[in-house]
């Protein structure tokens, strides 16, 4: 039987890897209240209890299933400005795009759509 992988400690974001282009992608909501994926971190629905952490896991597991979406994890945030900003230094990298090309990347404001079915 396979291990349970641990939850990281709350609030957290999830994020995923584009299947197609392999952009890194944030869960968010849409207008109609369902669950979408961002390439805008600023967009991440952010989970700040077990129950909208479970939600997120269940839609990770359901667009994995679906083949849209590969590497979904949930990772702990920090609210900065309003922001959801991940804790750690490789989550911090793929919200932001190429550290040695400022000009390029989400941190140039390329890609960022505002919301986008997978």
């Amino acid at each position: 039987m396979a291990a349970v992988p641990k939850r990281p400690p709350l609030p957290a974001i999830l994020l995923a890897n584009d299947l197609l282009d392999g952009d890194v992608v944030f869960a968010s909501v849409a207008a109609s209240g369902a669950l979408v994926w961002t390439r805008d971190p600023a967009l991440a629905l952010v989970a700040a209890d077990d129950a909208a952490a479970a939600r997120l896991e269940a839609y990770a597991v359901s667009e994995f299933a679906a083949q849209h979406v590969v590497d979904a994890y949930l990772v702990d945030i920090a609210i900065e400005a309003g922001r959801p900003v991940p804790r750690h230094y490789r989550e911090r990298m793929k919200t932001l795009g190429p550290s040695n090309r400022p000009d390029l990347g989400k941190q140039a404001g390329d890609g960022i759509a505002a919301e986008r079915r997978v």
